[in-house]
């Protein structure tokens, strides 16, 4: 592995309701009944242990069906372009996707969750523990998104990805 090609190959995949970009939930946290599972391949499973100690896990996955890597876009809670880097639209230069999920459970190789965001069939490249003592900042800032409607976020009709 050098600085200029990083590879990774998926541990598992992700199992949701949705089919097609439109209708997928923006963020997790909007959707709470938004439930699915997440299937490890059989040679990772040993590292499943203890996972479902915890409520919620990060999950981080390939934008499979990214748009092309653009440095700017208008994500969906804007009107106006934003530096990618700003936002969490997935037209990335490394289309590498981050959701926070509540753990229903753990069997085998699969993990039942809910406050899912993500498209059915999308690969899994890690799964890492959510720890309030490390991941929470009670004085962390949210930039540009405390401007934007927060009704938007939870109801809006037309949601999208990219730019």
């Amino acid at each position: 592995m050098t600085s200029e090609s990083i590879t990774y190959q998926p541990i598992g995949v992700i199992h949701s309701p949705f089919a097609q970009k439109t209708g997928t939930p923006i963020q997790g946290a909007f959707a709470p009944d938004a439930a699915g599972s997440i299937e490890v391949f059989e040679r990772f499973e040993e590292g499943l242990q203890d996972v479902d100690l915890f409520s919620h896990l990060h999950l981080l996955y390939a934008f499979h069906q990214a748009p092309p890597p653009s440095l700017t876009c208008i994500p969906f809670l804007d009107d106006r372009p934003r530096g990618v880097f700003a936002t969490r639209a997935p037209c990335r230069p490394n289309a590498i996707g981050l959701s926070v999920v509540r753990v229903l459970s753990r069997q085998g190789r699969t993990i039942r969750v809910t406050e899912l965001d993500v498209l059915d069939g999308t690969p899994l490249l890690d799964i890492k523990p959510f720890v309030p003592q490390f991941d929470a900042r009670p004085d962390a800032g949210s930039g540009w998104i405390t401007q934007t409607d927060h009704d938007r976020a939870v109801h809006g009709a037309d949601q999208r990805f990219g730019p």
